[in-house]
């Protein structure tokens, strides 16, 4: 067995036109994609795509505000709730084009703690996840590290479990990104035992370069045959940073298939 992994099409295969990265990744073998957002292009032209080369969407990002801008995340502004609503609006029409079944919530650039973000921010999950359900979505809600988003509101799995677990919305998971793990607390694999239950979707990327699996401090095919272990059938997104050019990179990929 190995995981499932799906390209994520914001970092790999940008040497092609976004719309034109999804056959690529078909070309090179993989059966499902993820990538942060869709919005640029018309959702028809999203789920055109996908049907094409016949993937399964994986994952993508809710609409984070002025990305361009430094922003990552509308969920902790109370001040913008009524934008963060049409937001979650817009991510639904995609997802209904895409088939995605789970959705990224990003929470925003905050004073981790803040009281005032919090309650913003917990609000805004239940008003998120009541809506997903409507649709049979699942929303996921990911710690990211402070050496690549200073400032990011969520940078503690701890933080985020306790979370997903006193909400208790049916449809609130984990996102456990790897990479973040392993710069926030590192003890990936413990980590994994440990939030299994929650966890709703799966990233990898080298540590600490954000590179190919393989090429970094971690041992990823341990950590890939943990989630095996742990009996994860959901995705595992490949959010990294090629070295060079993206089908140069994907050694790793294929020594995991000869493995299976």
């Amino acid at each position: 067995m190995m995981p499932r992994f799906a390209a994520n099409l914001s970092m790999m295969f940008t040497e092609w036109a976004f719309l034109d990265r999804f056959k690529a990744a078909r070309d090179n073998r993989f059966d499902a994609v993820e990538f942060l957002f869709p919005y640029d292009h018309p959702p028809e032209a999203v789920g055109k795509a996908l049907k094409d080369n016949k993937l399964t969407q994986a994952l993508f990002n809710c609409p984070p505000g002025d990305w361009a801008n430094g922003e990552r995340g509308l969920a902790v502004f109370p001040e913008r709730r009524a934008e963060f609503e049409a937001s979650i609006g817009k991510a639904l029409l995609y997802a209904d084009a895409t088939g995605v079944k789970r959705l990224h919530l990003m929470a925003g650039i905050a004073r981790p703690g803040d009281p005032v973000a919090k309650a913003a921010y917990e609000s805004a999950i239940l008003f998120a996840c009541d809506r997903a359900a409507l649709k049979s979505l699942d929303i996921v809600i990911e710690p990211i590290n402070s050496r690549n988003v200073p400032g990011f509101f969520l940078n503690n799995f701890d933080v985020a479990a306790e979370i997903v677990t006193r909400l208790a919305r049916p449809n609130l998971k984990l996102q456990f990104d790897i990479y973040h793990r392993q710069i926030i607390h590192g003890d990936v694999i413990r980590g994994l035992e440990a939030m299994m239950p929650i966890i709703g979707h799966v990233q990898t990327a080298s540590v600490p370069e954000r590179n190919e699996p393989g090429t970094g401090e971690l041992d990823d095919a341990r950590i890939f045959a943990t989630l095996d272990r742990l009996g994860y059938t959901g995705f595992v997104g490949c959010e990294y940073n090629p070295k060079g050019r993206t089908v140069d990179g994907l050694g790793w990929l294929k020594a995991m298939r000869g493995k299976a």
